[in-house]
């Protein structure tokens, strides 16, 4: 671990700038030393003289202002600690795009593997439904939205797209007609569920991190999502949406299919972007190869007529 003033690299010299703006902290001792497991920033845990915990600091990665409005991050931040589900948080320095938490001793972060635990899932679900009902964020952004907005970053980077582009884009279309014309109920949304931001501590507790992505959206989306980065089987995603919404309907089954392809065709179109203009030690072509794979395996799917029509 170092210490304020020991820096040698650019990132070193990015979190001690950090730390130096922190008034608390300024005349006591500080230490730093990175934390494993982001592919869009540069993670640190902090420790200060006197404090009875440590910190966590995310600095923001280059590029990511792109895709990150670093203060509705920290109003969902907060939002989420509000319902026990989230890390406290201790700062936020908005000039930096900086937030800091207290360290998360004696949980993890998860791993698909552990979703095979019924109590994960549900435990993780209603955490997850705790953060969608709370009040309304500072920024509505749907899935629409996102996708619109990497098509533009594409075409002014002039990033490579795949060669059925523009069958993708018809399909992407499509999707949001079916959506829009039955309405959508917006709420807050991590938008970004993959296994590693769910931690997890000995009793199977379950706790929300990284909510930079996060807005206003389709909790369908939210489901959607989740559901596609833990691979769960229908009987999962089943039991799990009648735990959400009570009952498991035609349209909501539809509503989530749809969002899947959705899902992926946004992160695979975030990917082409970060592989133009992110510096992360991250094969992000490989990613979103993968995941246009799974999009186009949903648009193909002989039921994607009928979950148009029913969503």
């Amino acid at each position: 671990m170092k210490r304020l003033g020991q820096a040698t690299t650019a990132v070193e010299h990015q979190i001690e700038a950090a730390l130096k703006a922190i008034p608390a902290w300024r005349s006591l001792t500080v230490g730093y030393a990175p934390v494993g497991g982001g592919i869009s920033n540069a993670n640190w845990r902090v420790e200060v003289e006197g404090a009875s915990t440590a910190y966590f600091v995310k600095v923001p990665g280059q590029g990511t202002e792109m895709f990150v409005d670093r203060r509705t991050a920290h109003d969902a931040s907060l939002k989420a600690a509000n319902t026990g589900y989230g890390a406290p948080v201790f700062a936020f320095l908005e000039g930096l795009g900086v937030e800091v938490f207290e360290f998360m001793e004696g949980w993890k972060a998860s791993s698909n593997r552990d979703f095979l635990q019924h109590d994960v899932r549900h435990n993780a679900l209603r955490a997850l439904k705790a953060f969608n009902d709370q009040p309304p964020l500072i920024q509505t952004k749907t899935v629409f939205d996102m996708i619109d907005e990497h098509q533009r970053q594409v075409a002014a980077l002039s990033a490579p797209t795949p060669p059925d582009h523009v069958w993708l884009c018809r399909q992407f279309e499509r999707a949001r007609t079916a959506l829009q014309s039955s309405g959508i109920d917006l709420k807050p949304c991590m938008n970004d569920t993959l296994a590693g931001n769910f931690m997890l501590n000995d009793q199977r507790a379950v706790r929300l991190v990284d909510f930079e992505y996060a807005s206003n959206n389709d909790p369908h989306y939210e489901l959607a999502l989740w559901f596609g980065e833990m691979f769960f089987t229908p009987d999962m995603e089943s039991a799990l949406i009648e735990e959400y919404f009570g009952r498991v309907t035609p349209q909501t089954l539809a509503r989530v299919a749809v969002n899947k392809a959705l899902a992926d065709l946004k992160w695979s179109t975030w990917a082409m972007v970060q592989r133009a203009v992110s510096q992360i030690d991250f094969d992000f072509y490989k990613y979103g190869v993968w995941k246009h794979m799974r999009a186009r395996a949903i648009m193909h799917d002989s039921r994607w007529e009928l979950w148009l029509r029913q969503a």
